[in-house]
């Protein structure tokens, strides 16, 4: 046996999508229902479980043999759940070396994260039966009780013979379905690099972070409390009903001579500007209430594993334009800043309960338990945190591509990125603190938000206005930081002429470090990394200005497979994205074995004993991959006893 093909049902009274399925598996409710698989492409066969049947030996065997390649679409599913049921204690999880994974073969080619999205887009055979979701909905999942079904909880297989056939039949074309993917892209196999990275991936996810469950639970019940508060004193000045809807507040705030369209966390703040004092008061009251802190504690709470430990919290390949991570459960990409200088004596005082000291000393309750969210993630007992990121990643990578000399230049000297772009618009010297510093906050938001093509839209997107910039300077803005970085607008249009005549001649051209190819309906970018960025379908199109430019199928805004449009610039963004993403794993690989917890997007969190170095993980961190030569590469770190942004 050289591989298995596997695809499970499984039954738990827990949510698996709230609470990943580390969480999931390990109710005492759950079990396996059928077990589906193929041995080395031959015909499935299909395991139930729940009339007593039972899972062959060599089978049992092979997912403890390191040498049978395992198959699964979205693998860490089966894996963590074979794990339970073979009986390994919470934390313990079977290797993930030997696994692969043909949801993220298919990411990889940029299509969807579903089998059903992936079986459809690639034109398989034999696709998802659709039917899955009721059957699964009926088995899987814990039922309502009512007269018609005897008041039982729970469905099982003797309820509903004929739909218990269905299902296995459901289980075995999810199989098959798995292996006509692999079929399909055997000429596009994902490299043993891009393996190496999952399975780091999967140590991670296994690994988990330890959470601070009692700072959870006292925070839920101090934000239950205290929006119980607001919403008594918005009702005491409004009598409305209910303060929190939006159609009464607008009437309400209508009546008192203020018309908003909206109650959004920016209107809101326009208007308080100039409202009144008793409306200000209304609004100010508003605004805490619109904190959303308290679900971030509460998928914390339904996440955790019985040792304390959120595990399962990152996607691989979730951004499949790029390849970068994305969030899962708690979400970590989108984490509340901290900005409270004495957050070590607010945290005490919401873990001991202490809501009257919190609201005295920080009057907004809300507010501050929101800063107090990211130290809610922990170092197991007599260990740190080593918070390690890097500098200007994105700004050093497009310069390194684009060969913008000057920039080059700054980042050789430490220098400060923001006022050196400055300086180079404004032909003055800035200093952060110093002359000219008032420029700084320029430079600042030209860099975030020109790099891949942005122009006045971009800056106001990235609060330009709200920074006090007027909307006059901004045309001068875009100008200013284009001509100060020729390099990197020739790189833009460099980058849309060799998609385009890949796309057109299906030429292949390398430039830049950069090769793009067209093969088998697929436009393909490979990076100096060796890494592919794949494009499903390209074809020449007409943009909104009538112009041409380069279409492809993708997932769009709208979370729908659709054709979407690119030129240069975003292709840009998608490179050096994807090349920042390959330097942090290249990172994740030299200090794989110092116990990584969690990563959000160009930092990782190490937990380590005090005694080891943080220079010597930042020294590591920082070293520049062998196939990026001339990159300037800068980490910077510091320890914590809980997660928090320095």
């Amino acid at each position: 046996m050289k591989t298995l093909s596997i695809d499970i049902e499984t039954y738990s009274d827990v949510q698996l999508p709230k609470t990943g399925v580390y969480r999931y598996c390990e109710s005492d409710n759950f079990e396996i229902l059928l077990f589906a698989y193929s041995i080395d492409s031959q015909p499935v066969q299909v395991v139930d479980l729940a009339c007593g049947e039972t899972i062959p030996e060599e089978i049992i065997a092979a997912l403890e043999d390191d040498t049978v390649i395992k198959w699964a679409f979205n693998a860490a599913f089966e894996r963590i759940c074979l794990s339970r049921f073979l009986g390994y204690p919470t934390g313990t999880y079977l290797f993930p070396e030997s696994w692969r994974c043909s949801m993220i073969w298919a990411a990889t080619m940029g299509l969807p994260l579903s089998l059903e999205g992936v079986g459809a887009v690639l034109g398989l055979e034999k696709q998802k039966l659709t039917e899955g979701k009721d059957l699964i909905k009926y088995f899987c999942q814990p039922c309502a009780a009512t007269k018609a079904n005897g008041g039982r909880t729970r469905n099982r297989h003797f309820h509903a013979p004929d739909k218990w056939e269905a299902f296995k039949r459901y289980n075995i074309r999810d199989v098959e379905t798995e292996m006509g993917i692999q079929h399909k892209l055997r000429k596009f196999p994902v490299p043993d690099e891009v393996w190496e990275e999952y399975h780091i991936d999967q140590e991670i996810n296994d690994r988990g972070v330890r959470l601070d469950m009692e700072l959870v639970q006292q925070a839920i019940a101090m934000d239950t409390r205290s929006r119980e508060e607001l919403t008594a004193a918005m009702k005491d000045i409004t009598a409305l009903e209910n303060p929190n809807s939006v159609q009464q507040m607008k009437q309400w705030l209508s009546d008192n001579g203020i018309e908003t369209d909206s109650l959004d966390k920016k209107a809101v703040a326009e208007l308080l500007k100039e409202a009144p004092d008793n409306l200000a008061d209304v609004l100010t009251l508003r605004q805490q209430l619109a904190k959303s802190s308290v679900r971030k504690y509460q998928a914390m709470e339904k996440t955790v594993c019985s040792d304390g430990r959120a595990r399962g919290m990152f996607q691989f390949y979730g951004a499949n334009r790029t390849g970068r991570f994305s969030g899962r459960n708690i979400q970590l990409q989108n984490l509340p800043q901290n900005h409270l200088p004495d957050l070590s004596e607010a945290r005490s005082l919401v873990k001991s309960g202490d809501f009257d000291g919190v609201e005295l000393l920080y009057e907004d309750v809300p507010d501050t338990l929101s800063q107090l969210i990211r130290t809610a993630f922990i170092p197991r007992e007599n260990a740190l945190f080593y918070v390690a990121d890097f500098s200007a990643i994105e700004a050093r990578v497009i310069a390194w591509f684009a060969g913008e000399s000057w920039r080059h230049q700054v980042f050789e000297k430490g220098g400060d990125i923001y006022c050196a772009s400055a300086s180079q618009m404004f032909k003055v010297p800035v200093e952060k603190h110093g002359i000219n510093g008032h420029l700084r906050q320029k430079g600042k938001i030209a860099e975030l938000a020109l790099g891949y093509g942005g122009s006045v839209g971009a800056l106001k997107a990235m609060g330009a206005l709200d920074m006090g910039l007027s909307e006059d300077e901004l045309p001068a803005l875009v100008d200013a930081w284009r001509q100060a970085n020729p390099r990197i607008v020739e790189f833009w249009w460099a980058v849309d002429r060799a998609v385009m005549e890949a796309v057109k001649y299906k030429h292949t051209t390398t430039d830049y470090g950069l090769t793009f190819s067209c093969k088998s309906g697929m436009l393909f970018i490979t990076l100096p990394s060796g890494r592919k960025l794949a494009y499903v379908k390209p074809k020449i199109g007409t943009n909104k200005f009538g112009g041409s430019c380069i279409t492809y199928e993708g997932v769009g805004s709208t979370k729908k497979w659709e054709r979407l449009d690119s030129y240069g610039p975003k292709f840009v963004e998608n490179i050096v994205q994807a090349t920042a993403r390959d330097i942090l794993c290249y990172a994740m690989k030299t200090l794989r074995c110092c116990s990584i917890v969690m990563h959000i997007h160009d930092e990782l969190v190490i937990e380590a004993n005090p005694k080891v170095s943080l220079d010597a993980i930042c020294e590591q961190m920082g070293r520049t991959p062998p196939w990026a030569k001339g990159l300037l590469l800068r980490a910077d770190g510091y320890t914590t006893p809980f997660y928090k942004k320095d």
